[in-house]
């Protein structure tokens, strides 16, 4: 793609995509537009809820769209399968039915947490790092180190395909520790344990359940007892933060926990690479202000992740 004019960029979801234009040197983001989006549904009307969104932006220097993984983004084909999202697109050609929409030729498929990364390292708090790491907390682990602003995804001192999510943490996979599902399961069964109001934060017994399913479950949780729960109503991870500010020492057990297994896993890695400053990002960040005395490294938290995530899409598809 050309730098020499404003990059169409889509930031793609689980439930909503957002459009934008941004402009490469000054790196204003123009033209955001955030709109719902089904990513439940058939394969077709994905494509073309994605279609209906991205031909509303000028078009004339090409498209760049930043997805979450399991997917190809050299051939743009999808490999989403028990991920709550985007199933209908396992073994797609999502980029072959855009640019057949679209009548586009030129269109980029960028990895989330590298852009988000990428645009901490452009226009964010990674400025001007040597090496440095992105990470992403949501519905699961994204994460990219940056060499001088390049993604490094080979070699022994990242790991595999520099992809966070693909370690074990205690003989288990890094996501059954944190992630949404992990820390809402969590949750719930310390409430059905009905523990102490006493309970210790960071006492290392919150996270994953006994029966080894940390990760199984849903993006909410109904949780009963006496403290959140008392409704037995849906929750999701950022009223389980509100609630440990409000002074549920459950609520604020379960998210130390949670980030310090995302420290434990994470600090080998910044070692070997040489990383000097870690940027969190994604819906889980939120709770930062609650555990940022698990990290012993420099860390710290995104002004907005899906800002700086269209900025690195634009900024990776015009390299």
């Amino acid at each position: 793609m050309s730098n020499d004019a404003g990059v169409a960029v889509l930031e793609v979801g689980g439930s909503h995509v957002t459009a934008a234009v941004v402009v490469p040197g000054s790196w204003r983001v123009e033209s955001l537009r955030r709109t719902p989006l089904n990513s439940q549904t058939s394969a077709e009307e994905i494509v073309a809820q994605l279609a209906q969104v991205a031909g509303k932006l000028p078009l004339a220097n090409g498209l760049a769209l930043a997805l979450p993984g399991p997917f190809d983004y050299r051939t743009g084909i999808a490999w989403y399968r028990g991920v709550e999202k985007f199933d209908a697109l396992y073994g797609h050609d999502l980029g072959a039915s855009l640019r057949a929409l679209l009548g586009l030729e030129r269109i980029v498929f960028v990895n989330d947490a590298e852009a988000f990364s990428v645009g901490e390292w452009t226009a964010g708090t990674l400025q001007g790092l040597a090496r440095c790491a992105g990470i992403t907390i949501g519905t699961g682990i994204g994460s990219a180190f940056l060499a001088d602003g390049r993604v490094v995804r080979d070699g022994e001192t990242v790991p595999p395909g520099g992809e966070l999510y693909r370690t074990d943490l205690r003989g288990r996979p890094l996501e059954d520790w944190i992630s949404s599902r992990a820390i809402l399961r969590a949750y719930a069964e310390r409430l059905g344990r009905g523990e102490a109001a006493g309970a210790r934060a960071g006492d290392g017994t919150g996270v994953a359940g006994s029966d080894g399913a940390g990760a199984a479950g849903s993006e909410s949780a109904v949780v009963a007892g006496g403290r959140l729960g008392e409704a037995a109503g849906k929750i999701g991870v950022k009223e389980i933060a509100e609630a440990a500010r409000a002074g549920d020492p459950v609520a604020h057990a379960v998210l130390i926990d949670a980030f310090t297994c995302l420290a434990e896993a994470l600090t080998p890695w910044l070692e070997r690479f040489g990383a000097t400053r870690v940027v969190l990002g994604g819906s889980i960040s939120g709770a930062f202000d609650l555990v940022q005395q698990v990290f012993d490294f420099d860390v710290t938290v995104t002004t907005d992740t899906e800002h700086h995530g269209l900025i690195g899409a634009a900024a990776l598809a015009t390299d």
